[in-house]
């Protein structure tokens, strides 16, 4: 089967992914592709609201033997009931997971390229039972291809054989693979292989954010810092930090191949050992407005869970209806 693939995107034709972010920074219904109910988190169908959580101990590792019990959603400052709870160990109702890498293939990369596309490589090999992968490689310009796992040798190839570009396109590259990542069933994992700047999108910082508010994709951010400008090495940090920490997942950031590869054996796990939590949302309002969600966990042998550290996602957006 051949790879699907969409034309290059530059710049000027993001300008309608700036649109709609305005619209959900505002709180309106939003535009086609990322519609109210095609917010993952929330299924307007059942208006039931699904989290994925990822919990760790004290050292790092996932804990797997967690049951509903453990868990306590609270919505806005009031606690929610969990109705429907899976582990992601668990043998029977396996959830399909869509993989998305966005490579920065920019000229700022240069001294950083080798290394980011060894350390997608590296990703591929690691987590092999992806439903499918799609690939956005970007610089000035955008590229999309989704391959299935028929395809993986394409799939490196193609990593390994792009050119460095000029300018960096990275947020509109985001905004691009959410649109296409928009209403996926299952679980969606993305992960970032840049060094976190950006020279010419069309869709700011402040607007991709409420972009990955909006969609139930799980980011991790790999960033390659060693090598840019010190004056704003600490703001790219924070940046990738942010985009990670609001979508339940983590920020690295090695300097060798054998960091990365310690750190995607603690990212797998973590994402094959993700809860999925369920409940009907105790504010049944229609509003479009954004709901902040705390998941608390407690477990025999931890004080009230302050040992566990919880990655989950900040919260979502309620569906809209026009009154």
């Amino acid at each position: 089967m051949r790879a699907l693939q969409r034309p290059p995107v530059r710049p000027s034709g993001a300008t309608r992914w700036l649109g709609l972010a305005l619209a959900i920074a505002l709180g309106v219904a939003p535009a086609r592709r990322v519609t109210a109910d095609q917010q993952a988190v929330f299924r307007a169908e059942t208006d039931l609201v699904k989290v994925g959580v990822t919990v760790r101990d004290r050292s790092g590792a996932p804990v797997t033997d967690l049951s509903q019990a453990s868990f306590t959603v609270v919505e806005d400052g009031r606690s929610q009931t969990v109705t429907s709870f899976a582990r992601g160990d668990q043998e029977n109702g396996a959830i399909a997971t869509h993989v998305g890498l966005l490579l920065d293939t920019s000229g700022s990369m240069g001294a950083d390229i080798d290394l980011a596309r060894k350390a997608a490589v590296r990703f591929l090999n690691t987590l092999r039972d992806a439903v499918d992968m799609t690939l956005v490689d970007f610089d000035a310009e955008v590229r999309v291809a989704r391959y299935t796992q028929q395809d993986f040798p394409r799939m490196v190839e193609r990593i390994r054989s792009r050119k460095l570009g000029g300018e960096t396109a990275f947020y509109d590259a985001l905004g691009v693979y959410l649109d296409g990542a928009a209403g996926a069933d299952g679980r969606t994992v993305l992960v970032l292989f840049t060094d976190g700047g950006d020279t010419r999108s069309a869709i700011p910082f402040k607007d991709i954010m409420n972009l990955l508010r909006a969609a139930d994709v799980t980011v991790y951010a790999v960033g390659f810092l060693d090598n840019q400008p010190t004056s704003i090495r600490s703001e790219q940090r924070l940046r990738l930090t942010q985009m990670a920490e609001e979508t339940g997942g983590e920020a690295i950031f090695p300097q060798t191949m054998k960091e990365i590869e310690l750190a995607y054996d603690r990212v797998v796990a973590g994402i094959r050992a993700q809860y999925t939590l369920g409940y009907v949302s105790t504010n049944p309002a229609r509003d479009g407005r954004w709901r902040r969600v705390e998941v608390k966990v407690t477990r025999a042998g931890a004080t009230r869970g302050r040992d566990l550290r919880v990655l989950v996602r900040k919260g979502y957006f309620a569906p809209f209806v026009r009154p």
